[in-house]
């Protein structure tokens, strides 16, 4: 009985506060609405009634930067708003004369073309011009243009979740809006521009859909006038001509625009086949937003101006603020036209790629066996980049030339069959990619951990291999070297500074992490370079050059062409790579900044060409094990980087949301903690362990399943 009666004194003064608030708002709105009210002058010029309208709109969607209320309750607030102001409208005749007047021939004089045809629609004719435009807006501002619609619908709705409060309008405040606003003569005016929008929007849209570079992706091929875009706009002319309710003709234009947005359909498959091309991909992406708009179009146009078919002007209003919004973002033009050239890259190096995953014991074996054959090149790479770098050029020729000796050795290492340690990360991201199926299942995440570890593995035997060879290759031509000419490789001074420069304490963590995303970065040159490959078709380009079959002959022609598609990933990786840690340092050092290159192998030839000339007795010194320490660092972050970056990648590549994304980074990282050996050495996991990370995987999965689900309300 206690409990009934405090539950009912609660809800008493909630509803008191209700009733206090809401005659605290009256008096809060009634001095702003008047203030509004004696603004509103119908013989006032185009720009002082635009400016009107914008002040009503911020007036009505306001919300305060700091507020306790949630987005529901202020969606509420600002429907309340709009409810109240209509009524005191309604109270008061005279100021609702003053505002419909205004409105009414604001919305007359205005023309909507731009509005319904061209906002939210990518408006330049290529990628990079679009991208230059919408940085452009983040820093201009946006005229209001003499009657134009378009701008005025902007600058009223300048945010995103006004569609939100727009769309939840009931149709009663609808209609009792456009009585307020509009006429006949403003309906039929608009439904006229509606017409020509939708007139312009065809047009774009056979225009890129009969283009060459799109027929060529089309199969079977068909003349221009029986494609479904000189269709689609044969259809819609007829239509608009006939200017009558024909419902057949309706339901073709209806059918024609489904057939358009299943022909660009084909041409993501044929792109996901052949190689994917960021320009074609927006020319894509702008088209379907135009067959999208136009049948909006085709929807308002056929609604009644009445309380019926407030719905569909909703729709078509909240479609306008949506697709402003992300035309108006440089992040969603970035993210939807390079997420597909991200899924193409991480997919082609899948099956172009080396195969660069040790599994087991064998392939572990093998694949330290091709390290170490690629550290008897290294040895000599880390000579010539040490006689490079005592050598004092100028920056840019140091740079050239330390070029130029990584790509030949890089090249070398690839064709004698060797691997770079850390030098293949967008094959860990086609691999990882592969997995990620199921990842919101225990058995799907399990699998991709597997799969991480393997990498992981391969990555460490390509380490060890490199390092190991490279130490004792140096350490024979050193010793050699004392024994014949009685001198060590290097002065003591300089062997005292490279130490330095190796040492953890300093920045060459920092440094080792540069440069595991300069490795990164390279390799999104192969991926790049092997998509250009297949979107050109060069394979059967060159199989088919006359000049290269004369002076090779059909079959070394067609061989060669063959070849270089296998390679051309590896060829362009390698020498991006050498340009990357040779050039950048030098760049970066002209404006003066003190960047640094710490690749593993590299560095471990360092390291050994200052231990031997150094001697033995300096292996106790406290200089050494810094150095040493720093050698470890640069193999864990150089690895840890890239690795990090390809597994972004491969989920960017796949949309995975940021749920599973948390659930994944957490995963590793348990396991990583849990069996660290594991993704160092080809070892099985424990029993016990295998016990706790089935059961954090377990937890994971659950706990993040939960905290996604709505709270209930008990």
């Amino acid at each position: 009985m206690k409990i009934s009666f405090l539950r009912i004194c609660a809800v008493w003064r909630r509803f008191r506060r209700g009733a206090l608030r809401r005659q605290a708002d009256h008096a809060q709105y009634v001095p702003q609405i008047e203030s509004l009210v004696r603004r509103a002058d119908p013989a006032a010029s185009w720009h002082a009634r635009a400016n009107w309208m914008i002040d009503l709109a911020d007036w009505l969607r306001h919300e305060p930067k700091v507020s306790l209320l949630g987005r529901d309750e202020w969606r509420r607030l600002k429907h309340y708003r709009l409810r109240f102001l209509l009524d005191w409208l309604d109270a008061h005749r005279d100021a609702r004369q003053a505002v419909q007047a205004t409105l009414r021939k604001t919305l007359r004089e205005a023309t909507g073309h731009e509005l319904f045809s061209s906002t939210g629609m990518p408006r330049e004719s290529a990628f990079f011009s679009e991208l230059s435009e919408r940085l452009l807006k983040l820093f201009l501002p946006k005229p209001l243009g003499q009657h134009d619609l378009s701008t005025l619908f902007t600058l009223m709705f300048p945010d995103v979740s006004d569609a939100e409060w727009l769309l939840e309008l009931d149709d009663r405040t609808m209609a009792r809006l456009w009585k307020l606003c509009g006429d006949e003569g403003i309906a039929h005016g608009y439904r006229q521009q509606i017409d020509e929008a939708m007139l312009y929007l065809v047009q774009m849209v056979v225009a890129v859909g009969i283009s060459p570079a799109f027929r060529q992706r089309l199969e079977p091929r068909m003349q221009l006038l029986a494609t479904p875009f000189m269709s689609l706009r044969r259809e819609l002319e007829h239509y608009l001509i006939t200017n009558t309710r024909d419902q057949a003709a309706l339901r073709s234009v209806r059918m024609l625009l489904a057939v358009c947005q299943a022909q660009t359909d084909r041409i993501y498959a044929h792109l996901d086949e052949f190689g994917m091309s960021v320009g074609l991909v927006y020319h894509l992406e702008r088209m379907r937003a135009q067959l999208h708009r136009i049948g909006r179009l085709l929807e308002l146009r056929n609604a009644p101006y009445s309380e019926s078919g407030s719905g569909q002007i909703q729709a078509v209003l909240v479609d306008l603020i949506t697709a402003h919004h992300h035309r108006s973002s440089v992040r969603d033009l970035i993210r939807r036209s390079f997420s597909l050239l991200a899924r193409k890259i991480v997919e082609r190096t899948a099956y172009h790629g080396e195969l660069y995953i040790a599994n087991d014991r064998r392939e572990y074996g093998r694949m330290l066996k091709a390290a170490m054959l690629g550290g008897l090149v290294l040895a000599f790479t880390g000579l010539l980049k040490f006689g490079i770098d005592r050598a004092r050029f100028a920056e840019f020729f140091e740079g050239f030339f330390l070029s130029l000796n990584f790509a030949v050795g890089f090249l070398l290492v690839s064709a004698i069959g060797g691997v770079l340690a850390a030098r293949q990360p967008v094959i860990t991201a086609s691999a990882m990619a592969a997995k990620m199926g199921a990842l919101d299942t225990i058995e799907g995440l399990r699998s991709l951990l597997t799969q991480i570890a393997a990498l992981l593995r391969s990555q460490a035997a390509a380490v060890f291999g490199n390092v190991f060879t490279v130490t004792l290759m140096i350490v024979g031509m050193g010793a050699a070297m004392l024994l014949m000419m009685e001198r060590p490789l290097i002065n003591p001074g300089s062997a005292h500074a490279a130490l330095h420069s190796l040492s953890v304490v300093g920045l060459t963590p920092l440094f080792a992490a540069f440069t595991g995303l300069l490795l990164w970065l390279a390799s999104l040159f192969s991926g790049y370079a092997d998509n250009w490959f297949a979107l050109r078709r060069l394979k059967v380009s060159l199989a088919n050059h006359r000049r290269l079959v004369h002076a090779m002959g059909a079959a070394r022609a067609e061989r060669f062409a063959a070849w270089l598609e296998r390679n051309v990933a590896s060829i362009v990786g390698n020498l991006s790579l050498a340009i990357l840690l040779g050039m950048v340092p030098a760049i970066a050092h002209f404006f003066g900044l003190p960047v640094e290159i710490r690749h593993v192998a590299l560095s471990a030839a360092t390291l050994a060409v200052a231990t031997i000339s150094l001697g033995w007795p300096v292996l106790l010194t406290t200089e050494f094990w810094l150095a040493f320490g720093g050698l470890v660092a640069i193999g864990l972050l150089n690895v840890g980087v890239a690795f990090t970056c390809a597994l972004m990648l491969a989920l960017r590549a796949r949309d995975v949301s940021r749920r599973v994304r948390r659930v994944v980074y957490r995963s590793v990282l348990r396991r990583i903690t849990l069996s660290p050996l594991t993704f160092f050495l080809p070892i099985g996991l424990h029993r016990r362990t295998i016990a706790e990370v089935k059961a954090g995987d377990s937890q994971d999965v659950a706990s993040d399943s939960d905290a996604d689900e709505p709270p209930s309300r008990g």
